[in-house]
């Protein structure tokens, strides 16, 4: 299982089984990265340009995958947990700690990774190389820590925690009091009623 610099488990094999769309790809096909940060790696850029900015992994007339783009970055957008389903439910005006946190599945650390697609990306792998992307998903807060601190792993078939969804539940009923409307009369009404 892959694991975090610090040495705790990412809880998958293959961080690119989770990868989406490369957030770099535009609708048409294109690499923005080539564009946008030309002075990251010029050469890489040059080669983009040469060809209109087609992303280099997209074509499908190519065998090439994500793991072969040297700035692939694949950051999950969906605000629910990947491992048991919990729903991100935050509060506009609350400082109330988030039900989800990003988890990363690997890293960006500089090393362009194997191109060797038959083999699992890790370390064994790929004759020592690592992860060289960000990748990465939500988790809620109770899946986070089980899969940093245990054998937890985010294909595990999991309900949410008792926890999260008392939690849950308990931004759900403040969000349904608020919609509630009370007029100054009514409020001043039971003020008087009060006293």
């Amino acid at each position: 299982m892959e694991r975090t610099p610090n040495g705790t488990s990412v809880g998958v094999d293959d961080p690119y089984e989770f990868a989406g769309v490369c957030d770099h790809l535009t609708g048409e096909g294109q690499c923005r990265y080539a564009f946008d940060y030309y002075e990251h790696d010029p050469e890489f850029a040059r080669e983009r340009a040469d060809e209109d900015y087609a992303c280099p992994v997209v074509d499908p007339e190519t065998d090439e995958t994500w793991a072969d783009c040297p700035h692939f970055r694949s950051r999950n957008r969906d605000r629910e947990c990947v491992r048991c389903g919990l729903a991100e439910k935050r509060l506009a005006h609350d400082d109330e700690r988030p039900l989800l946190e990003e988890h990363h599945l690997s890293y960006n650390d500089g090393h362009r990774p194997s191109s060797n697609q038959n083999a699992t990306r890790s370390e064994d792998a790929n004759d020592g190389e690592t992860l060289s992307h960000e990748i990465t998903v939500y988790l809620c807060r109770w899946c986070h820590a089980k899969v940093h601190n245990s054998w937890a792993r985010i294909t595990d078939d999991a309900a949410p925690d008792p926890e999260a969804t008392a939690e849950l539940e308990g931004r759900r009923g403040r969000e349904r009091d608020e919609f509630g409307f009370e007029s100054a009369a009514e409020r001043y009404d039971r003020a008087d009623r009060e006293e």
